[in-house]
């Protein structure tokens, strides 16, 4: 590898390590201080680079803030469609391999520090900038939604399950699987492995009364 090529990787690993730096801490800031409350002196700090750094690279407050939540809605879309892939496509015991799955989207995605970065954001800053968060849903929850309509379509066309609208059975479904555990996730408390579990078993046995193939009871 030629001096210049290395040189240049280097740089950009640098660049892609500083501005992972910038976000981890200006996310950090802004859902300790709250967004009137930060300031770009504190997110500099935190972050280890200088405040000219961050008006070099976002400009004032209020772009960093939108930069924020667009690369954490990109990181959390990243981890949701990994584990989109692993969706029961052909499932031997449906019940048991959908609350395994919503535990797997819990601990990876929902649960993980990205996912508590835009819970605390939403909950402190969505009437301050409902466009930013009509973006989000967009981005974010709408594209979530599509993808695991699309995968419960396929198994009511397998007849493991009985919907007409894929759209309104995946936002159903994860609604039920964390019920039990939207009031600690709304007063920020950190869930536990015992906790996702129990919830996500209780949602989708739910969630199967209302979805799950009827059979005809035998007349033998």
């Amino acid at each position: 590898m030629s001096t210049a090529i290395s040189t240049d990787i280097n740089a950009s690993r640098g660049h892609d390590a500083k501005r992972r730096s910038i976000v981890e801490a200006a996310a950090s800031v802004f859902c300790r201080e709250g967004f009137g409350g930060a300031n770009i002196d504190m997110i500099a700090a935190e972050a280890g680079v200088s405040r000219q750094t961050i008006y070099n690279h976002h400009g004032d407050k209020e772009s960093l803030f939108t930069f924020v939540l667009s690369e954490l809605t990109e990181r959390m879309n990243t981890g949701i469609f990994r584990v989109l892939g692993t969706f029961p496509e052909n499932p031997v015991d449906l019940q048991a391999e959908l609350t395994a799955f919503a535990v797997r989207m819990f601990e990876n995605c929902v649960c993980n520090r990205d996912g508590k970065f835009l819970r605390k954001l939403i909950q402190s800053e969505g009437d301050r900038y409902p466009e930013l968060f009509a973006t989000w849903l967009r981005d974010g929850p709408a594209r979530t939604t599509s993808g695991l309509a699309a995968r419960f379509a396929r198994l009511a066309l397998q007849g493991l399950l009985d919907i007409t609208d894929p759209d309104v059975a995946a936002r159903q479904f994860m609604a039920l699987v964390r019920a039990d555990l939207e009031p600690g996730l709304t007063v920020g408390m950190n869930a536990c492995g015992a906790e996702v579990e129990k919830s996500a078993a209780n949602g989708v046995k739910a969630f199967l009364r209302i979805y799950g193939k009827r059979h005809p009871p035998s007349t033998s």
